[in-house]
């Protein structure tokens, strides 16, 4: 057998635009044929899917997957180049399979699915992003994908116990979660996770905002728009859109069972 070398496999490369993995073994099943392992690339439709690589891929949907103990779950954002490809259902199904997958074995090597997706679609395709959220003990991982699937949010709630867990009451908490996030659009679940660089830029902002002012005046309007920036951008400080009276803090505290939001993902397509 033909010894395939790191230079065989650069050269192939250069010529398919194929991956490196790629041509390697296209470059072994073939005992080093180039020819023939351009024409395998092609079969596969791994040449065809990397030429087209460098398109633009704006378009797209997002698919989750939630394991059946309701412990785990993932979002991913599957590109396309036109909306057409992305509302046709042979698409959509394609991205459902691959949060399954990424669910089952995030490592693993999609290229050749990703390829073959290419081939059927004459468009480029990628995986852009994925999600994975689990929680650890007692708790529910629900999921909200918002018609077109172009929005889309994956959260994990912790409970006291798997009892509390199990109820349709704490259920229904988590989907109206998913459904408010994906609204509301928060930065994070509460004001400690904010980036303090983040945090110094809207001082920043306020301050400027408030300049020729009393200094005891500019420090009262600094802190009351950074009050209004937590209760704007924290999940848990934010007004829960189906009941604009009580927060989402409020919510959870209203609910028996020690409810906490761990986690959440929302993805919206070309972020």
């Amino acid at each position: 057998m033909a010894e395939i070398t790191a230079n065989d496999v650069a050269t192939l490369r250069a010529k398919t635009g194929a991956g490196l993995i790629d041509c390697k073994r296209a470059l072994t099943e073939t005992q080093g044929d180039f020819d023939a392992a351009i024409d395998l690339l092609r079969k596969k439709g791994v040449a065809t899917a990397a030429k087209k690589a460098g398109r633009e891929a704006d378009e797209g949907v997002i698919a989750q997957c939630v394991a059946e103990d309701g412990l785990s779950g993932v979002l991913v954002e599957v590109n396309c180049e036109t909306d057409f490809v992305a509302k046709n259902e042979e698409f959509q199904g394609f991205a459902a399979k691959m949060a399954a997958l990424l669910l089952a074995s995030p490592d693993a090597d999609f290229e050749e699915m990703r390829a073959s997706q290419v081939a059927k679609t004459g468009e480029n395709i990628k995986i852009a992003r994925f999600e994975h959220l689990t929680v650890e003990a007692a708790g529910v991982v629900q999921s909200y994908v918002h018609t077109g699937a172009k929005v889309a949010v994956l959260l994990a709630l912790s409970s006291d116990s798997d009892e509390v867990a199990s109820r349709e009451e704490t259920k229904q908490i988590a989907k109206d979660l998913c459904m408010h996030i994906a609204a509301a659009n928060p930065l994070c679940v509460s004001r400690e996770e904010v980036a303090p660089d983040l945090i110094l830029k809207e001082t920043e902002i306020a301050k400027a905002q408030a300049e020729g002012k009393p200094p005891h005046a500019i420090e009262k309007i600094v802190g009351g728009k950074l009050e209004k920036f937590y209760a704007t951008n924290c999940l848990l400080e934010q007004s829960f859109v189906k009941n604009p009276d009580l927060t989402i803090s409020g919510l959870l505290e209203a609910c028996e069972g020690g409810l906490k939001v761990n986690r959440f993902a929302r993805f919206q397509i070309g972020e």
